[in-house]
């Protein structure tokens, strides 16, 4: 006695089995290579999305290149802040020590207090040697 299903077919094959080789139909051939097809697409796909996460805009290379420029970036602004900090000293004591702004105006300016005598170094560049007489 067969089961049916809704459809009224058999739900399951009620072939003997005693002994009887059955041949494969010659879609199941085929099977195996699509099988094989989908795993070589599938690897080709990973290969891809592995490569991708490896080299692409938001992979691990573009992460390391990022970490790098925001050390950077980091040690950069550290820099700027200590050299804010002391420019903010310098105009502090300009405001309020009269002897600052002396010194300012003689270091930048070049004024000379009274008494004081300016001298002026400069490069001078060494004359060129005279050509050898033959």
């Amino acid at each position: 006695m067969s089961r049916m299903n809704d459809d009224r077919q058999p739900l399951f094959d009620e072939r003997p089995t005693t002994g009887v080789r059955v041949r494969p139909r010659p879609d199941a051939a085929r099977d195996g290579h699509t099988g094989r097809r989908i795993a070589w697409v599938l690897a080709f796909v990973f290969g891809l999305l592995l490569v991708n996460a490896i080299v692409g805009d938001h992979g691990y290379l573009a992460a390391v290149r990022a970490r790098h420029e925001r050390d950077a970036m980091q040690a950069a602004v550290a820099a700027l802040r200590l050299e804010n900090q002391h420019l903010q000293q310098e105009g502090r004591r300009l405001q309020t020590d009269p002897s600052a702004i002396a010194d300012a105006a003689q270091r930048e300016l070049g004024f000379v207090k009274p008494g004081e005598t300016l001298v002026v170094i400069r490069d001078v560049k060494p004359a060129p040697p005279a050509p050898a007489a033959h």
